[in-house]
């Protein structure tokens, strides 16, 4: 399954350039403050370089970890953020299906009020989504194009960070359709 629709939901599409093929999604107008956020990073260049390093098989693929642009191979990735967080938007309409974007977070016991980073992100990779997130963490947008290249990125080898033994780099990120 490459492509999912997503035709009726409103929203502004971006597409993902990585080492492995391209991803589209389309950003729900719903969620605007991620939308804002995420389209604010990608205007700015924000993703550029940085590193798919968190991939769990039939689970997720992470980016967005500012620390991840020209990290060392085996270095553990994932406390990097842009220095402030967004305030949640979880919406019922929204659920952590098979190529939905969701913003990434810390732990309850230490973020109580839900708040999404403010730059890294997942995509879902089960076909039968991860339903026991749902009402946890902020869905705000949804792959339409390139789901073949979520499954090559799920595929590939890891360390046990998680983290993919070859590097999958974000080479741009562009906003295709406003």
């Amino acid at each position: 399954m490459d492509t999912i629709s997503a035709e009726n939901i409103p929203g502004p599409v971006v597409e993902i350039a990585t080492n492995l093929g391209n991803i589209k999604i389309k950003l729900f107008n719903d969620t605007p403050l991620h939308r804002d956020n995420f389209l604010k990073l990608v205007k700015d260049g924000f993703y550029e370089g940085l590193l798919f390093h968190r991939v769990i098989n039939n689970f997720m693929v992470q980016a967005g970890d500012p620390e991840s642009r020209n990290a060392v191979a085996g270095e553990r990735l994932g406390a990097g953020n842009p220095g402030y967080t967004v305030e949640a938007e979880i919406l019922p309409t929204h659920s952590h299906r098979y190529g939905a974007l969701a913003a990434a977070r810390t732990a309850d016991f230490v973020n109580p009020e839900r708040r999404s980073s403010g730059s890294q992100f997942y995509i879902v990779s089960n076909k039968n989504g991860t339903p026991h997130l749902d009402g946890a963490y902020t869905v705000f947008g949804q792959v339409i194009e390139g789901m073949d290249t979520i499954e090559k990125i799920q595929n590939v080898e890891t360390d046990r960070y998680d983290r993919p033994v070859d590097d999958v780099e974000i080479l741009s990120i562009k906003v295709v359709e406003d």
